[in-house]
C-alpha cells in the first residue's frame, strides 16, 4: 500500500448532492453549507428555496434543472458546476422516486422507470463524478442514500426496495474498486415523513412506529448528522451501510 492511501481522506470541500430541491435533499444541502463546503445540486425542478440559496451565496452554491436519467445533462452539470465552484470532491446520491403499488399492480413501464431513476441513473452519475474527481482532486467521498427497505420487506415497495438494495451492493463493490482513494458508504434511513412513507398508510406507519424501540419515526434531522460525518470527519468508515431507523430493523 502506498503512502498516498495511508493518509486520511480530506474533508469534503465541494459536494454534489442529487435531488437537493426539498425534503431530505435540501436538509443535506443546508447542512453541507454550514460545514463550510461549497454545494452543487440539481433536481428536475429547481425550487424557490434553492433559487434563494444560490442568490444569497454566489460562488458557494450552484443549482440546475437536470433530469437524473439524462446522462449528457449530468456530465454538463458537473462541468458547469466545477467551472463555477472549483473541483468537486464529494457526492451524495440522494435523488430517487418512490413506489405506490403492489408489484402485481405495478406496470412494467413503472418498474422500469423506478429502476432507471434510482439505480441506473445513480450509478451513471457516480461514474461521471468519479471520473471528474479522479482527474481534478484524486481523492474524495461518496455517500449513497439507500433505505431500510433494501434490508427488510415492506408491502407496496418491491421495485423501490430492489433499487436501494442494489445501491448498497454497488457501494460495497465500489469501496473495493477505489482502493482507498474514495470513502464510499451508504446511509439507510427508516421511514420518515415523506411521499414514500405516505404511501404506506396510517395503519402500516402506526405499526412500524409501535415496533420501533425508539418509539418514533426518523426525521431528516436525524440523517443529516450521519451524512455529515461521512463527508467531513475522519471516521475511516468504508464500504458500510449505516441504518438510521430508531432500531426498527433489529
Amino acid at each position: 500500500m502506498s503512502d498516498f492511501t495511508q493518509t486520511p481522506i480530506p474533508a469534503a470541500s465541494c459536494v454534489l448532492i442529487s435531488g437537493g430541491s426539498r425534503g431530505l435533499g435540501l436538509s443535506l444541502v443546508e447542512d453541507a453549507l454550514k460545514q463550510g463546503a461549497k454545494v452543487a445540486t440539481f433536481a428536475r425542478t429547481v425550487t424557490p428555496e434553492l433559487e434563494k440559496l444560490a442568490a444569497d451565496r454566489p460562488g458557494e452554491v450552484f443549482v440546475g434543472s437536470v433530469d437524473i436519467t439524462d446522462a449528457k445533462a449530468q456530465t454538463a452539470f458537473i462541468k458547469a458546476a466545477a467551472a463555477e465552484l472549483g473541483p468537486i470532491d464529494a457526492l451524495v446520491n440522494n435523488a430517487a422516486i418512490g413506489q405506490d403499488s403492489m408489484l402485481l399492480h405495478t406496470s412494467p413501464e413503472r418498474i422500469g422507470q423506478i429502476i432507471e431513476t434510482n439505480l441506473t441513473a445513480t450509478l451513471v452519475l457516480t461514474r461521471a463524478f468519479l471520473r471528474h474527481a479522479m482527474a481534478k482532486a484524486g481523492r474524495g467521498r461518496v455517500v449513497f442514500v439507500t433505505s431500510v427497505c433494501g434490508q427488510r420487506g415492506y408491502a407496496g415497495l418491491s421495485a423501490y426496495s430492489a433499487t436501494k438494495g442494489g445501491l448498497d451492493a454497488a457501494m460495497r463493490t465500489l469501496a473495493r474498486e477505489m482502493h482507498g482513494r474514495f470513502l464510499v458508504n451508504s446511509v439507510a434511513p427508516g421511514f420518515f415523513a415523506s411521499e414514500m412513507s405516505s404511501v404506506l398508510g396510517t395503519e402500516q406507519l402506526s405499526t412500524i412506529t409501535r415496533r420501533t424501540p425508539s418509539g418514533r419515526l426518523v426525521e431528516p434531522e436525524n440523517i443529516a448528522p450521519v451524512v455529515r460525518s461521512l463527508l467531513f470527519e475522519d471516521t475511516n468508515l468504508n464500504g458500510q451501510s449505516l441504518t438510521i431507523d430508531g432500531g426498527g430493523s433489529i
